[in-house]
């Protein structure tokens, strides 16, 4: 009797061993990268540049004379934040936001913007598009509000204009 309870112990633990999926960084990455390829391709998106970190982005609007925002500043945006398959699940006009609070895509894309004050009130604004994989977003941990929820491993898809960030250069 011992015998068969030790039997089929040991047979629960090799199934759930064999049932188990653990995370690959590098799979989720190589699978990340794909979907972007297929998005941008299916969309007829163009001058994406691809950083070394797997971030897809290209600069919309920018001014070469400006000065650029670092991962110490604070931002002042709007922006749109979408899943691949079109759904909003975020978007701000005008918010403020220390750059250390942000995903780690914008953290890397943010300084590639330019930011130069102009005479009186206007001021000539950068917009980037990026295209953030998983890892530089919200990773293998699903985000849920009150609105939507994004999915663990999303593909994210921001627009974002550049309105002014402090300290000012």
């Amino acid at each position: 009797m011992k015998r068969h309870f030790l039997l089929f112990g040991l047979l629960i633990v090799l199934f759930s061993a064999c049932t188990k999926t653990s995370f690959n960084a590098a799979t989720q990455a190589t699978i990340d990268d794909n979907k972007i390829k297929a998005y941008i391709a299916a969309n007829h998106i163009s001058g994406m540049i691809k950083d070394p970190s797997g971030l897809y982005y290209t600069l919309v609007k920018q001014d070469t004379a400006g000065a650029h925002p670092s991962v110490t500043d604070t931002v002042q945006v709007s922006y749109t934040g979408k899943l691949l398959n079109g759904t909003v699940f975020d978007t701000e006009e005008a918010t403020t936001l220390p750059m250390a609070d942000v995903v780690k895509g914008w953290q890397i894309a943010i300084p590639y913007m330019s930011y130069n004050v102009t005479q009186g009130n206007s001021h000539i604004y950068s917009r980037i598009r990026l295209i953030i994989p998983s890892a530089l977003g919200y990773g293998s941990v699903a985000q849920t509000s009150s609105d939507t929820t994004i999915p663990a491993n999303s593909v994210l898809d921001f627009t974002i204009d550049l309105i002014g960030y402090y300290p000012y250069p």
